[in-house]
């Protein structure tokens, strides 16, 4: 592929989305997000690999987490002002290099060096997403961002499988050198097709973050919306966190590549996002929330006798999946309906709630199973569900943003 003559000679712009042109950007958003998730079944080997203790090793996630929320919030409003297939190509390529530096890492401080550039770069994910939103036409809109959003879930959820398998093939390091590659490819690819899209005008860079902080002060949906993404997240990084110890503990002492495979659990629950996007279509988007919110809170329930039945397990990461799932997709369904000339703002705004929740989630999901080993894990879990469910019963229908 000739990348100078496609960097230079750029598709031209374009007013609809082809479904070709989706499903690549499905799986760019999956990929980009992936790498923030490799270590995650891996943390056991890593602990013993760089010498560190099981805490530090949470703390490679958090880094990631944290790093794409910053850049959630200092880059995905540039969609709103620059042209967003020359962001799109740029991040994709910082965030290759991330992973590069983490596949070469001989220390835990430049492990969390490429962690940190890769989490910060991977937010393409949430300027694809946005961009599809607005290709899309408006009586399939929520089908499309169903449709990406399955890709970035289950992007998080199948990254555990791939790097269980290609970790026990070539160790940890080998995960991210495959991811790097993956990346790079989807880059080339992506800079073939997508079209090219208007820069935003009227806003410069300082007004269009303090923009981002007037949406969340001018619109109380949008706080409610992020404040149950961030919950969302939190249940959804306390479990896949410590998952791993668990797993590899007696009386499983699974391997890397078995471990792994419970991330495919994960993804048929993640793959609901497509179902709840049609919802939100038919106008159900209110009833799909609750019933999202009440699946996560119900997976406590069997996730609470993983230790004693693999079954029990798998119950209980389907129904959380399917849950954080729903609800991510009806939040963003409901907060795209404010201000469709402010979607990557908008996003911005929520998704930065979204994994400062997640970065929490990690961190406290670590601390609790140092302390108290797995039923800490359920109970922080089981609260931060709790959490949410209460913020939507307090709040009223108007703050929904959805009906039905």
């Amino acid at each position: 592929m000739n990348t100078t003559h496609t960097l230079a000679h750029p598709p031209k712009a374009s007013t609809g989305l082809s479904p070709v042109l989706m499903w690549l950007m499905t799986v760019a958003t999956g990929l980009a997000v992936a790498g923030n998730y490799y270590a995650q079944p891996l943390l056991p080997e890593i602990t013993r690999g760089l010498g560190i203790s099981a805490a530090n090793a949470g703390g490679i996630v958090t880094t990631a987490q944290l790093g794409y929320a910053f850049g959630l919030l200092l880059i995905v409003p540039l969609g709103d002002m620059l042209e967003k297939r020359r962001l799109i190509i740029l991040m994709m390529l910082l965030a290759t290099t991330g992973l590069v530096i983490s596949a070469s890492a001989a220390s835990l401080r430049q492990l969390l060096l490429g962690t940190a550039l890769a989490g910060l770069c991977s937010v393409v994910a949430q300027i694809l997403l946005p961009l599809g939103a607005s290709l899309a036409a408006e009586n399939t809109r929520g089908r499309v961002v169903g449709t990406i959003m399955s890709g970035l879930l289950t992007g998080i959820l199948l990254a555990r499988t791939v790097a269980g398998m290609l970790a026990d093939l070539g160790g940890w390091h080998t995960v991210y050198w495959c991811g790097a590659a993956a990346m790079l490819l989807m880059t080339l690819v992506l800079a073939r097709q997508l079209p090219v899209s208007p820069a935003g005008k009227g806003l410069s860079y300082p007004q269009l973050l303090q923009s981002v902080l007037r949406l969340l002060v001018e619109e109380p949906m949008l706080r409610l919306r992020g404040l149950l993404g961030a919950m969302a997240f939190a249940t959804f990084s306390v479990m896949w966190t410590s998952i791993a110890f668990l797993l590899a503990a007696p009386p499983f002492g699974y391997s890397n590549s078995t471990i792994g495979l419970f991330g495919l659990a994960g993804a048929a629950g993640a793959l609901s996002a497509n179902v709840v996007g049609r919802l939100s279509d038919k106008g159900h988007g209110a009833l799909a929330s609750r019933l999202s919110l009440g699946l996560m809170l119900l997976a406590w329930l069997p996730l609470a006798l993983a230790p004693h039945s693999i079954t029990a397990l798998l119950l209980g990461i389907l129904l959380l999946d399917l849950g954080v799932a729903g609800c991510h997709v009806s939040n963003q369904g409901a907060i795209y309906r404010i201000r469709p000339e402010a979607r990557n703002r908008l996003t911005s705004a929520y998704m930065t709630s979204y994994f400062i929740g997640g970065a929490a989630g990690s961190l406290v999901s670590a601390w609790a199973y140092g302390h108290w080993g797995w039923m800490g894990v359920v109970l922080a879990g089981a609260a931060c569900s709790l959490t949410g469910i209460c913020a939507w019963a307090l709040s009223g229908p108007r703050h929904h943003g959805l009906t039905g």
